[in-house]
């Protein structure tokens, strides 16, 4: 993997490191010394379950699939960027940190059995978090000579395709997702995005559930806050141009998409342990069960949504201050229980989440 940011995020070895320095302040980062770099990572709980999704398809009711949505309840159909200030509307939000209302969704796993029925996935906390399903997220800024330049009001990103049925054509698509089968507890030794991760679903039972990963780009145009794709104003970094996996800089922007920001990633652990009965299982050894809400059966679909909604100067004063894990003293938190307690009704009530279904909602697989 290029990024150097995958190659350092070895989620067991992070949960280590984080438990050391979640309670005090770590200090200056020196590169010298650390073994990662300083980032946010918290847990954001389930907001809603639903079928909206007001980046690709603003004010469509229902949109084509579902999604999980975490974040600021403020949440809709449209949230046009021109009138829909997320902090305003907000009055609660499911993160960790409470001074952030944006909203963050991806895709749902769905179970096949053999006789074509299909049933919700669970999802379930990053081992080391109290929660509600939801998502882990995280916000690594380049520490070396660049200054992190924090997003800005009204901005929104997508990384994946929907429609995505294969390999991503080289140049067309950089999706950034992959999976992992997750024991049932520690995962020290693989790297994010590397081996054993695979762009597909895993093809066997997963004592610790099925994790995906979703990676955002860290270099912006400095002019749009979005673009007709929610991609072309942002970058990956200059393909090549990560040397080392100690570059702390992540690598040079290219010239067209100057502006170094935060590295928005998503962790989502699917629960699919109550699923690994041989007998629900395809006879056919070599295929898997799992379908994404996109009626992607590999697992090419997988896609992350991403809506600014940070209050004020809050997430630059985070990146600034090289603030770590889930405590920060340049922010306001908020304890677990109390960000559970924020969920949202949702709009279209006309999807059983939790029953067995003939096809998925909104649409028919393939």
């Amino acid at each position: 993997m290029a990024h150097w940011k995958h190659l350092l995020l070895g989620v067991a070895g992070l949960l280590a490191q984080t438990r050391q320095v979640a309670s005090q302040d770590p200090g200056p980062f020196d590169p010298s010394t650390a073994n990662i770099p300083p980032m946010l990572r918290f847990q954001c709980n389930q907001l809603v379950i639903e079928r909206l999704d007001p980046l690709v398809n603003p004010g469509l009711v229902p949109s084509p699939h579902i999604h999980q949505i975490v974040g600021g309840d403020s949440f809709n159909a449209s949230m046009d960027p021109k009138t829909h200030d997320l902090v305003q509307k907000s009055g609660c939000t499911s993160c960790t940190f409470s001074e952030d209302f944006s909203n963050y969704w991806t895709a749902v796993l769905y179970f096949r059995a053999r006789n074509g029925t299909y049933k919700r996935v669970p999802q379930k906390p990053t081992e080391g978090f109290k929660g509600v399903g939801g998502i882990t997220v995280y916000y690594i800024p380049p520490t070396g000579k660049n200054k992190t330049t924090a997003f800005k009001p009204g901005f929104r990103m997508l990384v994946g395709e929907a429609t995505l049925r294969g390999l991503p054509e080289k140049g067309k698509y950089d999706p950034k997702v992959c999976h992992r089968c997750m024991p049932k507890t520690g995962d020290n030794r693989n790297l994010n995005c590397a081996a054993p991760d695979s762009i597909t679903l895993p093809t066997k039972f997963c004592a610790g559930g099925i994790r995906s990963v979703i990676t955002f780009p860290t270099c912006w145009d400095g002019v749009n806050l979005d673009s007709a794709d929610h991609k072309s104003h942002m970058s990956y970094p200059i393909e090549g141009s990560i040397t080392s996996a100690f570059d702390y800089d992540g690598g040079i922007c290219p010239e067209t998409h100057p502006v170094k920001v935060p590295q928005v990633m998503y962790e989502v652990v699917w629960d699919t342990a109550q699923f690994n009965d041989p007998d629900l299982w395809p006879e056919d050894k070599t295929q898997q069960p799992f379908v994404w809400s996109t009626g992607d059966e590999h697992g090419y679909s997988q896609h992350g949504d991403y809506v600014f909604g940070w209050k004020g100067d809050a997430l630059q004063r985070a990146m600034d201050d090289r603030c770590f894990g889930d405590v920060c003293k340049s922010l306001e938190s908020q304890t677990p229980e109390k960000a559970m307690e924020c969920v949202k009704e949702r709009t279209v009530d006309s999807d059983d989440l939790d029953a067995w279904l003939t096809e998925l909602p909104g649409m028919v697989r393939k």
